[in-house]
């Protein structure tokens, strides 16, 4: 069983910082998402627990018959079972006391009837009355729900680690979905990276994604989303073959860690507007498709079910309780999402000691949108980390590049059949090749040449940060990647578990300075700068200056919003104050960007 007790969930980050985070939080009823892509890094952390907690572990081999939906699933049941452990340990505690009981329903929202419930144990004197309240409170600690990520883009055929050409059923994302579909979990696969039609019809082979005969989900499927459009695309598709989206996971374009998958200028409040206002379309769409595919398969479709309507969630950038109440109570919001700041809480995360030191003192500066993912995906990054000096060094000796042990990038197929990884040494040394032969200018060369060295080796980079947390691996041998998003620069140091929670509910003293912008202006700059970006790298002909004209117009009617919701009552802990002369600055730069474009 799982529950919906609190207000935020903490997303998926990179391929292992988040892999065990549900062991730290599922027990105190906060949910939290694995990213299951990397089922290599999944079997070590696999390994690593099992002997923590005394279980067994079988090994399973590389290129073991399935080998890597096994992984996934061994894992998912490894940390299931742990969770429920602790889950026991936390009800068979005494209240009164200052344990892990206590944490559990203190972290709890004030809003949330089981803490006033709670809180209503301490002032009732009838001893019998007061033992069956303890008893109910007891029988009501659930776990939070222990969720997976799949990135629909990678779902490809890995040659490197399956040897000879298999059926599609084995492609990496499908792979990954069996393993979460086969495990014991009840909990969501939060697919993200956009429409996959062989992926979403490959659902339709696992019963635990329809209704069962009392009318529950076991395995649901949660969209990651970035306009309102692309939404109902994705669930219409998915309806069609009787699939549910039980939640859609709205994420800022550019504010956000991890990769950015850009809008054309729409900003996120203007996002979660159209949500608000279309929400029951989803319902008054999908559903129909659904019954009438439950029908042709001869089901019936759950009465109890009807009244269902999909959640609507939203992260990115979000810093302050004041902001996240706005997000839930104003847009309408059923939950926000709060990631780069748990990479601060030890807890949660697992971050090697150097890269935490790093986001401690980042700076501004310190983080910037790259071209470092092999996916061709702007990804957020961060300066000076073990990753980015281990590529530079590379990048001058005869072979640059990473020699690819698991190819989970590899999409190229510019210099062989068989797809091969531009952060490779195998792609950097062809492509080197042929650069040095083109007939263009030095200054070109190097700017290309440059693109090329930027490539790293996210599929093992951004995972040996966690191995090194871990004491799998050593510090000087595993180069560490790590993606934070913009809003890490306000938080300055390792927090507890209590703590972050606690700044999430505007309980005690805030952990970022007052004068932080709102993270609305936040995005606003992003964007401008991001435009910026567009106008110097993409090529202006007809199509492009079209789609430039679109995306400004797009920004400056959400610049125009924000304006508005900068006159409203700010919740405490909000700086709805920044907004004006934010968007006043920004608009300003955005002007001096277009004043001497002769197209425009």
């Amino acid at each position: 069983m799982q529950n919906n007790y609190h207000l935020f969930h903490i997303p998926v980050m990179g391929t292992g910082f988040s892999i065990s985070a549900p062991i730290g939080v599922a027990p105190f009823g906060i949910s939290s998402v694995i990213s299951i892509i990397d089922d290599i890094l999944v079997d070590k952390v696999r390994k690593f627990y099992a002997q923590k907690y005394e279980f067994d572990f079988n090994e399973i081999a590389i290129k073991e018959y399935d080998g890597r939906a096994k992984r996934i699933t061994e894992y998912l049941n490894l940390v299931q079972k742990i969770v429920h452990l602790k889950i026991e340990e936390i009800k068979s505690q005494p209240f009164f006391q200052q344990n892990n009981k206590s944490k559990y329903f203190e972290m709890l929202p004030e809003t949330s009837p089981l803490k006033q419930a709670y809180n209503r144990l301490f002032h009732i004197e009838d001893e019998t009355e007061k033992a069956k309240l303890a008893e109910e409170l007891t029988a009501a600690i659930l776990p939070g729900s222990i969720d997976v990520n799949i990135m629909s883009k990678i779902d490809q055929i890995n040659y490197k680690l399956r040897g000879e050409t298999i059926s599609e059923e084995f492609s990496e994302a499908k792979a990954a979905l069996r393993g979460f579909a086969k495990s014991n979990l009840s909990s969501s696969v939060i697919i993200s990276a956009g429409i996959n039609r062989g992926l979403f019809s490959y659902i339709s082979q696992f019963s635990d994604f329809y209704r069962d005969q009392t009318g529950k989900l076991k395995k649901k499927i949660t969209l990651k989303v970035s306009d309102y459009r692309s939404a109902l695309i994705q669930g219409k598709f998915l309806a069609s073959k009787g699939l549910e989206v039980s939640e859609f996971r709205i994420e800022s374009g550019l504010n956000c860690g991890g990769h950015s998958f850009v809008s054309n200028g729409l900003l996120l409040p203007f996002l979660l507007h159209e949500f608000k206002e279309k929400k029951a379309q989803f319902t008054k769409e999908l559903q129909p498709i659904i019954c009438k595919y439950y029908e042709t398969m001869g089901w019936e479709y759950p009465e109890s079910a009807l009244s269902e309507e999909p959640l609507i969630t939203v992260q990115g950038g979000i810093g302050t309780s004041g902001e996240a109440r706005r997000l839930i109570e104003d847009f309408g919001c059923d939950s926000t999402g709060w990631g780069s700041p748990f990479l601060l809480v030890p807890e949660v995360t697992n971050v090697d000691k150097e890269t935490l030191e790093l986001l401690k003192k980042a700076t501004k500066d310190d983080l910037y949108l790259s071209n470092a993912s092999p996916l061709g995906v702007p990804f957020n990054n961060l300066r000076n980390t073990g990753s980015e000096i281990w590529t530079k060094e590379k990048s001058k000796t005869p072979e640059p590049g990473s020699p690819c042990p698991k190819g989970c990038l590899a999409f190229n197929t510019e210099f062989s059949n068989t797809p091969i990884c531009t952060a490779s040494t195998l792609y950097q040394k062809q492509k080197l090749s042929e650069i040095a032969d083109r007939q263009i200018s030095d200054e070109e060369k190097e700017k290309l040449i440059n693109s090329i060295h930027e490539k790293i080796c996210l599929c093992e980079h951004l995972g040996n940060g966690t191995l090194i947390s871990l004491g799998i691996d050593k510090k000087g041998v595993s180069p560490q990647a790590i993606c934070p998003g913009p809003n890490i620069v306000w938080f300055d140091r390792e927090y507890s578990l209590e703590e972050m929670v606690d700044h999430i509910y505007g309980r005690g003293e805030s952990l970022v300075p007052e004068e932080r912008p709102h993270m609305f202006c936040q995005e606003i700059e992003l964007y401008v700068s991001y435009l910026q970006r567009l106008l110097d790298t993409m090529e202006l002909d007809e199509k492009g200056v079209t789609y430039i004209k679109k995306f400004r117009e797009n920004l400056e009617s959400g610049m125009d919003y924000c304006l508005q919701i900068g006159t409203k009552e700010p919740y405490p802990r909000e700086n709805l104050a920044s907004i004006p002369s934010f968007v006043s600055s920004q608009r300003e730069r955005l002007n001096k960007l277009f004043a001497d474009k002769k197209f425009f």
